[in-house]
């Protein structure tokens, strides 16, 4: 028998071959999407604390990972016979087949995103509840960004695995490419000729999809983008992208007030059996720089962190300019209600160690992310005040990067700049320069004993010892979980040579 070459040409000009690749590129596109969606919030569930919300999104990902897609397409289209008022929209094939899919794809899906939710740093979600961002806008401007991009390759590949089920439909007589060529080749037995049209139809929806998509995938790579210098961005004069020096004198902004800022009362935390903070007591008033320092293991990280509830308390209270902000959530009172967290979080500024930009986003977006996110600026005045915020930390000039760009020292001026967008009373430092390279140091410096001058509340965990002895007003040393000292550093400089403070402090060398 002669393979019909005219005949397979003929093929590819076929009017129902056509209308059946545009219902295949409906079918799995609809499929692709609503399983994107879907399949993002059973892996948000998997990994939900809240129990009953775990096994259920795991319970269905196992089921319908399990069940093969034909017994399932099957099920669906004939479910009227059991639930009669389905039928108005199962016994049309598209539809049935379109549910029939998305439940199973969105099974698989749901592994994918999980594999991009996994990659997103614990540090990214801390820097977004440090800003004050809810759950859902933690999803959408964090977490669903950052992880569909980690993702994107896979759903790319999963795509082309949706075209090539649709095939599977036509099981219950939804008339798309391999349907129409069945009817064909059962009528002329050209099987070899149809079929090879057939596959001509196939890869070109996917190679067309696949290429559009791979498109999309490396419009999203960050990585690959050049800094876009946008040219209605303000124009910043170099004398304003400078941190000035230390003056000789503390200006009087640099006052210190009687009111309590920050205090933290009988504070208690533990990590298993072993507790970190035991029965902490520290009171901070406006106006004061309080550096934390101590040995490694000594619970200054945990004691900042509780102070703005990143690590729940296990005993004791946090107050906030003499209001009750946070406590235990098994105490007496209960949960921390939660608009009362967020109207104290807002006052809280929160710089981190490891920095936690948000990669995805603009040094520009980082700083007015909060501000927009909050309602507080929009359009202009928002552009404009992310501009002063950035040429008042010295990074004006590099508004359209992004944090891959930066520098160490540069990404933690921004990072002062985001925690000072929405313009907080309060600046919590987790030891901002121990992941800098030494001669990264004094540029983040600069910027504090800026803050410092102009009298910003402050509490700095910092392993800068002359650094915290230049700036504080007072200092406080922790040790195994218990404040050992609180004073002036002019007191620390003068204990006995053989205390253990003073042992802690030998290579301190005040001017």
């Amino acid at each position: 028998m002669v393979f019909d070459w005219h005949y397979t040409v003929s093929l590819l000009f076929d009017a129902a071959f056509w209308r059946a690749a545009w219902l295949v590129v409906e079918l799995s596109a609809a499929t692709w999407l609503i399983g994107i969606a879907a399949g993002f919030a059973l892996a948000l569930g998997k990994q939900s604390a809240f129990t009953p919300l775990r096994v259920a999104c795991s319970t269905y990902i196992w089921l319908f990972r399990s069940l093969p897609l034909l017994v399932l397409l099957i099920f669906v289209y004939n479910l009227p016979q059991v639930l009669p008022w389905t039928g108005s929209v199962l016994s049309d094939p598209f539809w049935a087949g379109l549910l029939a899919l998305s439940i199973s794809e969105a099974a698989y899906i749901a592994e994918i995103h999980r594999g991009g939710l996994l990659s997103l740093h614990r540090g990214q979600l801390e820097a977004g509840k440090a800003l004050g961002i809810r759950f859902v806008g933690l999803q959408r401007l964090i977490v669903l960004p950052q992880a569909f991009r980690v993702a994107l390759p896979s759903l790319i590949n999963e795509y082309i695995t949706i075209v090539k089920l649709t095939s599977l439909v036509s099981v219950i007589s939804l008339a798309e490419i391999l349907l129409v060529g069945e009817r064909l080749y059962t009528q002329n037995f050209k099987v070899l000729e149809t079929m090879l049209a057939v596959s001509f139809y196939y890869v070109l929806i996917v190679t067309v999809f696949g290429h559009a998509l791979k498109h999309l995938e490396k419009h999203l790579d960050v990585t690959r983008r050049k800094e876009a210098r946008h040219a209605d961005a303000p124009v910043v004069p170099v004398q304003a992208m400078r941190v000035s020096p230390a003056p000789k004198t503390v200006p009087t902004a640099r006052a210190k007030g009687t009111a309590r800022a920050l205090e933290a009362i009988g504070i208690r935390k533990r990590y298993g059996h072993h507790e970190v903070l035991k029965g902490i007591d520290l009171t901070v008033r406006a106006g004061e720089v309080v550096s934390i320092i101590g040995p490694s293991g000594s619970g200054k990280t945990s004691l900042i962190r509780t102070l703005n509830g990143l690590e729940t308390l296990d005993d004791g209270e946090v107050r906030l300019h003499g209001d009750a902000f946070l406590w235990p959530p098994s105490g007496r009172h209960g949960k921390v209600p939660h608009a009362q967290y967020m109207r104290g979080i807002l006052d809280i500024g929160m710089v981190f160690q490891s920095f936690n930009l948000f990669p995805h986003q603009t040094v520009l977006q980082n700083v007015t992310l909060a501000p927009r996110y909050h309602g507080r600026l929009s359009g202009d005045a928002l552009e404009n005040a992310g501009f002063q915020l950035l040429s008042k930390v010295g990074m004006a000039a590099h508004a359209h990067k992004y944090p891959h760009q930066l520098s160490g020292g540069q990404q933690q001026r921004v990072a002062i700049a985001r925690a000072l967008a929405m313009q907080p009373s309060i600046v919590l430092f987790d030891e901002p320069t121990s992941a800098l390279d030494p001669e990264l140091v004094n540029e983040v410096l600069k910027v504090i004993e800026e803050l410092a001058r102009e009298g910003m509340t402050m509490i700095i965990v910092t392993h800068e010892i002359n650094f915290a002895f230049r700036i504080s007003d007072r200092i406080v040393f922790m040790e195994a979980g218990t404040i050992v000292s609180d004073s002036p550093p002019h007191e620390l400089a003068a204990l006995d040579k053989t205390s253990r403070i003073a042992s802690f402090l030998k290579d301190v060398h005040l001017a």
